[in-house]
């Protein structure tokens, strides 16, 4: 548990960055007015106006204009070498941070040089080049996808420019005489030889972590982080590639119930035991909206029994699943009788549950306790045993996936939250005679919502069903959990309307979690208005009621290639230790490296 949220957390380090043009004022005004300041600070004799204007116009030619440069440079040469495409504005905005970096340490040995009465100056440029190359390096290599040297080559870019534009500017002004005794050999050979002292610290560092993660599942921690990254700002699935060659087949089922008119099928009630996972559009990530579209009435895709170990590898898996489906409908017997909604519980465990024909639905929940999914094993020990005790054939099972407690929340084998379903479940009274139902469907896109409120791309979903005046609303959001506590609000409004019985559920889509933080749960943004939302959308299901006839069927997927226990404990303990190890060795490996690379550039022979 703790290893995955671990590695969910590093999800906060996502951030959005600014656009191209923001980057390159930012540069043009940062070095100007640095530039300034660094003149007005030292003590060579200058008016304040000339202090203003020469020392702008140096700071701008060294500094701003070398790292705007820089990032002209960088994006072009980056794709093409065919690694992952970079986008001018992450280009400038590297070079912007670079060059932050650098400036501060410029300006850092303009005050010590000042206080000091020595002179600081070009060494603080040389060694601030040297830190920015690795910085340069190591996010160039571990993001691009190229190999190393060309990520050495491309990196050296900044730091060069900006030595080379010290040279030039040096030699055409006399202003900059506080610069002292000037060598360009010198002041070369100083930057070269910690370049290299650093490419041969940040080499050696990420080859210690590198093979972890390439002997346990023959792929790179580098080119893993760059197809990641390929993902969240392309929407490439390349990353799919991965997965696919650590991925396993196995059978699974989905949980299908069908309501027809006279007209066809007039909605469709999902529950695939396959997990909309890992993230983003990746694997089963957006599978909630995928396989809802390859139908075409209104189709519910709820969150079957399922955990992370049933992410598909890929999404064309999806597929699997809808001719499972497709095949499912074609062998569907209907009824036209239906019981009404009835909850028992146990402890926290709340079991609703609805009988059509003589075939079952469940509904489990442990609201407003946090949990989280609920491990397919279980899930089937528990369709097993409501149909052995209601005699069934077919029981659909649903994790309503809708109080958030994140991965600690997992419901699995031998947790005491098992025998408490079981317990509910034996409860139950299998008396399935019924009268005839009704069903209305509605569905809002919510347009007006974003991922960054919890919101999916399939918005909500409602369908009522009617049965002896009693109106069950079965509510389904596209979102990935639900704040604890939300759930209950929902309901409240909800039954305002005439309702009698309500279950809200979310679909576990994990499209919404390319979020910086990992985890969104929806109800911690707009909650009223999503609230209203889901009350104007019942209002047009009740108004949309109509006779049908219900079938049920439980199918069974087969051959679909998923991550597996294995490979995805794997996967997170192994990235999981990686991030362990490289919070100690990074900042052994690279101070140390840097700590060299002071003493050479200080007190070195130059």
């Amino acid at each position: 548990m703790s290893s995955t949220n671990n590695v969910m957390g590093l999800s906060k380090y996502i951030m959005t960055l600014p656009q191209t043009k923001i980057s390159l004022f930012t540069m043009v005004f940062i070095s100007f007015i640095i530039g300034s300041i660094s003149f007005l600070v030292d003590p060579t004799p200058g008016t304040f106006t000339q202090d203003i204007l020469y020392g702008g116009t140096a700071g701008f030619l060294i500094f701003g204009l070398s790292s705007i440069m820089s990032g002209a440079i960088t994006q072009p040469w980056v794709n093409s070498l065919k690694g992952r495409k970079m986008k001018m504005k992450q280009s400038m905005f590297l070079a912007l941070f670079c060059m932050v970096i650098i400036l501060v340490i410029y300006l850092l040995g303009c005050g010590l040089s000042s206080f000091f009465e020595a002179n600081y100056i070009l060494n603080s440029i040389v060694f601030g080049c040297a830190l920015i190359f690795a910085v340069r390096t190591l996010i160039i290599w571990g993001t691009s996808n190229i190999n190393f040297k060309n990520s050495v080559a491309i990196s050296a870019i900044q730091p060069l420019l900006i030595i080379s534009m010290l040279v030039v500017v040096v030699f055409l002004t006399t202003r900059l005489d506080n610069v002292g005794y000037f060598s360009v050999f010198g002041l070369f050979l100083k930057g070269l030889i910690a370049l290299a002292i650093l490419v041969i610290a940040i080499y050696s560092f990420v080859l210690v972590i590198e093979s972890p993660m390439r002997k346990n599942l023959g792929v790179g921690a580098l080119e893993l982080l760059s197809l990641f990254i390929s993902h969240i700002t392309e929407g490439s699935s390349a990353l799919e590639g991965v997965f696919e060659d650590i991925g396993e087949p196995i059978e699974t089922l989905v949980g299908i119930i069908s309501f027809k008119t006279s007209k066809g099928i007039k909605a469709l009630f999902l529950s695939p035991c396959v997990h909309p996972g890992p993230i983003g559009s990746i694997g089963g990530g957006n599978m909630p909206t995928t396989l809802a579209e390859r139908f075409d009435n209104f189709t519910m895709v709820t969150h079957g029994p399922s955990t992370h170990d049933f992410n598909p590898v890929s999404a064309k898996e999806i597929e699997k699943v809808e001719k499972t489906i497709k095949d499912a409908l074609d062998e569907i017997s209907y009824s036209e009788n239906a019981s009404k909604f009835i909850r028992v519980s146990e402890n926290n465990a709340k079991i609703g549950f609805q009988f059509f024909g003589n075939d079952l639905l469940l509904l489990a929940t442990f609201a407003p306790k946090g949990f989280d999914d609920i491990d397919f094993g279980v899930g089937l020990s528990l369709m097993n045993l409501a149909k052995t005790r209601c005699n069934s054939k077919n029981v659909v099972l649903v994790d309503c996936h809708n109080s958030f407690k994140g991965e600690a929340g997992r419901v699995l084998p031998g947790n005491k939250e098992v025998f408490d379903l079981m317990d509910a479940i034996e409860k139950i009274e299998c008396e399935t005679k019924g009268n005839a139902i009704k069903v209305g469907c509605s569905y809002d896109p919510m347009d007006n919502f974003s991922k960054a409120e919890g919101i999916g791309q399939s918005g909500l979903k409602v369908m009522v069903v009617n049965v002896e005046n009693q109106n069950t609303a079965y509510i389904l959001l596209d979102s990935n959990n639900m704040v604890i506590g939300y759930r209950d609000s929902i309901i409240e409004a909800v039954k305002k309307l005439g309702i009698d019985s309500v279950e809200v559920m979310t679909t576990d889509t994990h499209s919404v979690n390319t979020l910086a933080g990992g985890h969104n749960p929806v109800g911690s943004k707009k909650k009223e208005e999503i609230v209203e939302s889901i009350i104007n959308c019942t209002k047009k299901s009740l108004d949309d009621l109509e006779p049908v006839s219900v079938g049920c069927k439980s199918a069974r997927i087969k051959n679909l290639n998923i991550w597996g226990p294995t490979n995805s404990t794997e996967l997170v303990s192994t990235i999981s230790s990686i991030v362990a190890v490289s919070r100690i060795i990074a900042p052994l490996v690279l101070l140390t490296a840097l700590f060299f690379v002071f003493i050479w550039i200080f007190y070195g022979l130059f």
